[in-house]
């Protein structure tokens, strides 16, 4: 009996609780009577792979569309040929511009003579480069030009002179080929130059049929390295 009436206390409230508990497990709303709300899906987790190779597509993509434009391939800058005659000379002085040039070809001088030469002033030590292809053909230290270079051009028809150098350049020698633009001596006061105003003289004379270093019809270097006119 006893048993019997446990399972029947059991049984009454067990029924007393569903009824009395319900109601709050499911929420206002949510009873057999009222409209009930969907549950929202959950989604699932994302692949850690496919997230991985998305963030790095994104960069790339970006950077493709964003990529400058290749600039154009700058010109080659002209190449300056140098005449085989002797029509265009190279300034002798290292640094020195047309500009900077005065024609003192006719400037008198000494005992009633003409210049017949130009003087490019410029510091001591400036290089002294040869003014055209050529032989050095006579290394001499004169009283009135100092240290002075002789060189011919390679056709035999002028000479260039080179005077009051203060020393020549290293190794150079008589019958040795120098290149337009070699360094060949460097500026100086030697001879009779004024030691507080060191140039450079510089000469061009012609050449006779005996090809003497030492004489020549003298022509004006100016308008020669100027470029406004050509050796005849």
């Amino acid at each position: 009996m006893k048993l019997t009436k446990l399972l029947a206390l059991g049984l009454v409230v067990g029924i007393a609780g569903w009824w009395w508990l319900g109601p709050v497990v499911n929420g206002p709303g949510t009873g057999a009577g009222a409209d009930a709300t969907p549950a929202m899906p959950v989604p699932a987790p994302a692949d850690p792979a496919t997230l991985v190779a998305s963030s790095r597509a994104a960069p790339t993509a970006m950077a493709s569309s964003a990529a400058p434009a290749t600039p154009p391939a700058p010109s080659p800058a002209p190449t300056v040929s140098t005449p085989a005659d002797g029509s265009a000379l190279l300034l002798p002085v290292q640094g020195i511009t047309a500009a900077q040039l005065q024609d003192t070809f006719t400037d008198a001088r000494s005992e009633g003579r003409v210049h017949d030469a130009i003087d490019i002033l410029a510091p001591a030590g400036t290089p002294v480069l040869a003014v055209a292809d050529g032989t050095i053909e006579k290394l001499f230290n004169s009283d009135r030009g100092g240290l002075t270079v002789y060189q011919f051009e390679p056709g035999g028809r002028y000479c260039y002179y080179y005077a009051h150098l203060e020393r020549y350049a290293d190794g150079l020698a008589e019958k040795q080929t120098v290149t337009r633009g070699q360094v060949i001596g460097y500026v100086g006061s030697t001879g009779n130059a004024s030691p507080e105003a060191p140039h450079l003289h510089f000469e061009i004379h012609t050449l006779g049929p005996e090809k003497h270093w030492w004489e020549g019809a003298s022509l004006n270097p100016y308008p020669v390295l100027r470029g406004e006119q050509r050796l005849p």
